[in-house]
């Protein structure tokens, strides 16, 4: 008998051993924390924001409004304008919240408004807000703000080796994230799209920046929108931050937090990127009826909370996505337009694009390359099914590191040297689109929760088309063909263009470790964690 075999019961005893006592000396979650039910504001038509918006869709028999964020200073912009103009209610629900000036400066615009009487509900996952317990709680003192924490580790310390064995020992649970992102004001607009908060989402990084796509959304399906928020604000996977904080932090840590935020941004005002943002001007356009919001019929799509749990994996709900995707897809007569940061089709999939071809649809697809992309293991996984596309007549285009920072306008004021591609959408026959968090990849697909608008309207569809042209540009990325002239079988080859010349490579166009480390894992990793 393998020795291993014969030791195993004892590894496991140990293994749950050390498990239990991590916890139990580092878990400070507080039973006694209220978690009072609550929903989004009922009469968006009675604020000066719904009634402003609602006219500019009145006549259109019901359809939402819509205008895209294509920019990052004016998806900060139109984020900043909501807090500003918001008099009920501010719902933000988010994947990562990082501590840079961008963020800093939304969070200060929220706390003005809980202090002009906003009720403030603030919902993030806990894979990057472990470890800020005291600073969210700090935030939560308003007595018009609540934060709460979605699916927490119980292990609060920075990452180690208790929140390791926690993982390891809870991998289920602890490996469906929330995803989901939503600005929603007053429940009469919402900022529904791929951005997280933070610097690199709105050009502000001085290293490398997200290509990235929102839509401010107004009309009935902002209501949509926030009976999402409401599911997982009241569901039994959202926890108050208080419960992870033993000395709960009262008016006297409010008031130098808000200091500091005072003082960070006064060193802010007199950048170029703050005067930059200052000319946007948008915010100030949504009270005045010149926004120019597009009508369109809409609908919002999200998975349910219970997508995370363990027990609960193979509910209907899981399917929301894919099955939304199949439906658009059949449907397609002449056109499909992909575009996702991290691609990895299943089989069913690559049959279905496959079959689009077959019956004259052109499917193009954009996503990362190699040398652009965060997230290089999951490239890889990308990278095993790229041959079976191309050789079914898909087009593929791979982002260049260097291409302009927004998906088909450049930032002017050119702050990082690098970008890469995080917007989410798909385009059909230049009419149905969908714009989310959602990336067309395992991990979105059966572990994290997600959610999108899908709307109808040539308008949008051509404006997301333009884009898309745009972002396709021989100088600003890959085209992967296959490479007819090699010896080996179905090698490939990524053509591109520098100084109006174009330029072959046949092997992928990044560095060598690069392109070592992410076959190396891309071997290692299962694709349901891609």
């Amino acid at each position: 008998m393998n020795y291993l075999n014969t030791q195993r019961p004892l590894f496991a005893a140990i293994f749950v051993l050390l498990f239990a006592v991590t916890l139990a000396g580092c878990t400070g979650l507080r039973r006694d924390v209220p978690r009072p039910s609550s929903e989004a504001w009922l009469h968006p038509e009675e604020t000066p924001l719904g009634r402003a918006l609602d006219r500019q869709i009145a006549g259109y028999d019901g359809q939402s409004g819509f205008y895209l964020l294509d920019t990052g200073l004016e998806a900060l912009s139109m984020r900043a304008g909501l807090a500003e103009n918001a008099q009920r209610t501010l719902d933000l629900q988010y994947y990562t919240l990082h501590e840079d000036v961008t963020t800093q400066l939304l969070l200060y615009r929220v706390l003005r408004a809980a202090q002009r009487g906003v009720r403030v509900r603030l919902l993030i996952d806990d894979l990057y807000a472990v470890g800020r317990d005291f600073d969210l709680a700090t935030f939560s003192a308003h007595p018009n703000i609540e934060v709460r924490i979605f699916n927490p580790f119980l292990s609060r310390g920075p990452l180690g080796i208790s929140r390791l064995l926690e993982f390891l020992g809870d991998s289920t649970r602890l490996n469906r994230r929330m995803h989901n992102k939503l600005w929603i004001a007053d429940n009469a607009a919402a900022i529904v799209g791929g951005r997280n908060l933070g610097d690199e989402y709105f050009d502000a990084h001085h290293t490398v920046n997200f290509s990235d796509l929102d839509a401010l959304a107004t009309g009935p399906v902002v209501r949509d929108l926030s009976r999402s928020f409401d599911e997982y604000w009241n569901s039994e996977w959202a926890l108050p931050v208080e419960a992870f904080v033993s000395d709960p932090p009262g008016p006297e840590q409010l008031a130098g937090f808000e200091r500091i935020l005072e003082e960070r941004l006064e060193g802010f005002r007199d950048t170029v990127y703050a005067r930059a943002l200052r000319e946007t001007r948008l915010g100030r356009q949504l009270l005045s009826g010149q926004l120019a919001i597009i009508p369109a019929g809409a609908k919002a799509i999200y998975d349910k909370p219970a997508k995370l749990p363990g027990d609960n994996v193979d509910t209907p709900s899981r399917q929301t996505f894919p099955s939304h995707l199949r439906m658009l897809f059949e449907a397609a007569r002449n056109e499909v337009i992909l575009i996702s940061p991290y691609f990895i089709p299943s089989e069913q999939g690559i049959g279905l694009l496959s079959a689009l071809v077959r019956r004259g649809v052109r499917v193009r697809i954009l996503t990362n390359s190699l040398a652009s992309t965060d997230v290089p293991v999951v490239h890889a996984g990308y990278a095993r099914v790229r041959e079976s596309l191309l050789a079914a007549g898909v087009e593929l285009f791979e982002m260049r590191p260097n291409a302009p920072l927004n998906l088909g306008r450049a930032w002017p004021l050119g702050a990082s040297s690098g970008a890469s591609l995080h917007a989410k959408a798909v385009l059909v026959d230049q009419h149905q689109v969908l714009i989310g968090s959602m990336n067309l990849d395992p991990r979105s697909r059966q572990l994290n929760t997600e959610v999108a608008v899908l709307l109808e309207s040539d308008q949008i569809g051509a404006e997301l088309a333009a884009l898309f042209a745009e972002a396709v540009q021989p100088a600003r990325v890959f085209r992967v063909v296959l490479n007819e002239m090699a010896l080996e079988e179905k090698s490939l080859q990524w053509i591109t263009a520098e100084d109006g010349k174009e330029l072959h490579y046949d092997q992928e166009p990044a560095g060598f470790w690069r392109r070592f480390f992410a076959s190396l894992l891309g071997r290692l990793a299962p694709d349901e964690l891609l």
